[in-house]
C-alpha cells in the first residue's frame, strides 16, 4: 500500500504533526443558532417542531417550532433576503431554508422568531423605526413579538419594541416593519409548519465546482510563510473570519487569522500571526473556532502536541484578545487512543454540542474515530482525564478513516453529517462523508467510496486548469457560528486545501493553499 503512495505523503504521517510527538487531546467545536423574531404583517409560519441549538439564555429554556410565514399582501412567503444580511421581505413562492424560522415560545402569547438563514434573531431595528432583519444573538425587547390570533384563522405579530404591527409595507414590495396600529390586509400572514427536512434533504452524491487559489501565504519580517492550511471559518458581523495553520521555510507550524468581508477580497487580506497573542509561540496547529453561547465567549481550538489546547475571545474581530492555552484533557491523550493509535497521530478533534452535552471527536490517522463526552454545564472542564472516550466508528483500512473530520447538524433535520478525510487512488487526499441521527449512533455511509466520495478530483470541476487533485482538510461554511455546529443542506460550500499537483517532498513543506467548493447539484 505504501508503494502506491506518492512520495509527497508517507500515509503514516498526519496533516499536522510532521515532526512533532503524538498530541494528546481535542479541541472544542461550537456554533451559536440564533433567533428571528417574529416577522412582519400577515406573514403565513410554515413550521414543526424541530430541536435548535442554543443561542441565548431565554432560547435555550423555550418551547421551539420552526415555520414559515405567507403574507396576505401578496400571497407571498417571508424570506431573510441575503441569507438574512438583508430586511426581510414577501417575495418568495416556496419555503426553503432562508424561509424557515423557529418559532420560540416566550410565554404570555409573546415569541421570538430566529432564522435558519443565518441563525440569528429577527429584531423590530432601532425600536420598530427600521425594517425587521435577523442581526441579533440575544433575545430583547425588540426581539419579542405577540402573536395575535385573528378571527380569519391568520397570524398577524405585535412588535413590543413599540405596539405596532409588522405589516407586509406596499403591499409587500418592500421590506416588513413594525409601524402600524391596527390589523388590515398587509398585517395579516398564514402561519404554517415546516417539517424535516423542509429546507431539502442530503443528496446521495455530490457534484462540486472549485475557485482558484484564495488564500496564499504571506510572509512579514518574523514569519517566512511557505503554505496555509487546516482552515477554520465562520461568519459573522457581516464577514469572513478564517483561521488557519501556517507551515513557515522550516516546516514549522503556527496558526493566523484573516478576516473580510467578500471572498474575492481574501487573497488581499493582511494576516494577523496569533502568535502575537497570549497564544504565543511554539507548535501549535489545527484551529477551530466557534462561539460557545452559554459563556458569550468565543473559543478557538488547537493541537499542541502533547495536548490539544483552546483559548477564549469575547470579541472574535480583536485577534489580539485571545487567552493564554489551556488544555481539555487532564492527562493528555486517553487511554483508548492509546491501546489503538499504532504507528498513528491524534489529531483534528472537533466539539459539536447537544441540549445536553457537548461531545469531543478526534481521529487517529489509523482507522478510528473518537469521541469523548462533558456536560454542556461542565464545558470546557468536564473532559477529564478523557475515561468515558469511546471509538465511534472504525475502518480496518486506516486510509479510509484517516483525519480532519467535521461533523455538523444538517438544519431542518434530525441529521448529524460527518466529513472526512481519506487517502483516495494514489495517495491523494480525498474526502468521504456519512450520517448519523444523533451524535451517539452509528455512522452510515453516504457519498463513502473512492466511486462515489464526498470531494475528489472526479466530481470536482474548475474552471481551467485545476490547480489541485488533493481536497484535504478544510470546513463546510455553517449556517451559524455556535457550539451547534449547524449548516444549511441547500448549495453547500466547503474551505479545503489543495496544493500544485507537481509539487513534492516533506509534507511539511508542501505548498498548501486555500481554495472554496460550491455544491452544484443542491436538491434545494
Amino acid at each position: 500500500m505504501e508503494k502506491t503512495m506518492h512520495v509527497y505523503r508517507l500515509p503514516r504521517v498526519p496533516r499536522a504533526h510532521r515532526s512533532v510527538p503524538r498530541p494528546s487531546s481535542g479541541p472544542v467545536r461550537h456554533r451559536i443558532r440564533s433567533v428571528l423574531c417574529a416577522a412582519a404583517a400577515a406573514l403565513t409560519l410554515v413550521g414543526a417542531g424541530v430541536a435548535t441549538g442554543a443561542a441565548s439564555p431565554q432560547a435555550q429554556a423555550a418551547s421551539e417550532t420552526a415555520v414559515s410565514f405567507k403574507a396576505h399582501a401578496n400571497n407571498n412567503i417571508i424570506t431573510a433576503e441575503n441569507a438574512g444580511a438583508s430586511a426581510l421581505i414577501a417575495n418568495r413562492d416556496t419555503v426553503g431554508l432562508w424561509e424557515t424560522f423557529d418559532q420560540i415560545d416566550l410565554g404570555n402569547g409573546n415569541i421570538a422568531l430566529r432564522a435558519h438563514a443565518n441563525n440569528r434573531f429577527v429584531t423590530a431595528e432601532n425600536a420598530g423605526a427600521s425594517s425587521l432583519i435577523a442581526n441579533r444573538d440575544d433575545i430583547g425587547q425588540w426581539e419579542t413579538f405577540q402573536l395575535v390570533r385573528n378571527s380569519d384563522g391568520s397570524t398577524s405579530l405585535k412588535a413590543a419594541a413599540n405596539g405596532k404591527y409588522v405589516t407586509a409595507e406596499d403591499a409587500g414590495a418592500s421590506a416588513l416593519i413594525a409601524n402600524r396600529t391596527s390589523i388590515g390586509q398587509w398585517e395579516k400572514f398564514d402561519l404554517a409548519p415546516v417539517g424535516d427536512g423542509g429546507a431539502g434533504p442530503l443528496p446521495s452524491s455530490f457534484r462540486w465546482s472549485s475557485s482558484g487559489v484564495l488564500i496564499g501565504p504571506k510572509s512579514d519580517a518574523s514569519h517566512d510563510i511557505r503554505a496555509v492550511k487546516d482552515p477554520s471559518v465562520v461568519r459573522y458581523n457581516g464577514k469572513w473570519h478564517v483561521f488557519a495553520s501556517t507551515t513557515n521555510s522550516s516546516g514549522g507550524y503556527g496558526m493566523q487569522y484573516l478576516s473580510f468581508t467578500d471572498w474575492s477580497q481574501a487573497g488581499s487580506a493582511t494576516p494577523y500571526y496569533l502568535d502575537r497573542s497570549a497564544i504565543g509561540s511554539g507548535y501549535k496547529t489545527a484551529p477551530m473556532v466557534f462561539y460557545f453561547a452559554p459563556q458569550k465567549l468565543w473559543y478557538l481550538t488547537y493541537q499542541t502536541g502533547n495536548n490539544m489546547a483552546y483559548s477564549t475571545n469575547p470579541d472574535i474581530e480583536n485577534p489580539s484578545g485571545w487567552s493564554a492555552p489551556r488544555n481539555f484533557y487532564s492527562n493528555g491523550m486517553p487511554r483508548i487512543v492509546a491501546q489503538n493509535i499504532g504507528d498513528g497521530y491524534w489529531v483534528d478533534s472537533w466539539v459539536i454540542c447537544d441540549t445536553a452535552n457537548c461531545h469531543l471527536f478526534s481521529a487517529d490517522d489509523n482507522g478510528h474515530l473518537y469521541r469523548s463526552t462533558s456536560s454542556l454545564a461542565q464545558f470546557p472542564n468536564g473532559f477529564g482525564d478523557g475515561s468515558n472516550t469511546v471509538i465511534a466508528a472504525s475502518d480496518p483500512n486506516r486510509y479510509n478513516l484517516f483525519e480532519a473530520e467535521n461533523i455538523y447538524k444538517v438544519d431542518g433535520s434530525n441529521t448529524y453529517l460527518l466529513i472526512m478525510e481519506a487517502l483516495g487512488p494514489e495517495g491523494r487526499r480525498i474526502f468521504r462523508s456519512f450520517t448519523s441521527p444523533s451524535l451517539t449512533g452509528t455512522w452510515t455511509p453516504l457519498a463513502a467510496s473512492n466511486a462515489n466520495p464526498f470531494a475528489a478530483p472526479s466530481n470536482v470541476s474548475f474552471g481551467g486548469t485545476a490547480w489541485t487533485v488533493d481536497f484535504s482538510s478544510g470546513e463546510a461554511i455553517r449556517s451559524g457560528y455556535d457550539q451547534n455546529v449547524t449548516i444549511s443542506p441547500c448549495r453547500l460550500q466547503f474551505l479545503y486545501q489543495g496544493k500544485d499537483p507537481a509539487a513534492g517532498g516533506d509534507y511539511n513543506h508542501l505548498p498548501w493553499r486555500l481554495g472554496l467548493l460550491t455544491q452544484t447539484n443542491s436538491t434545494c
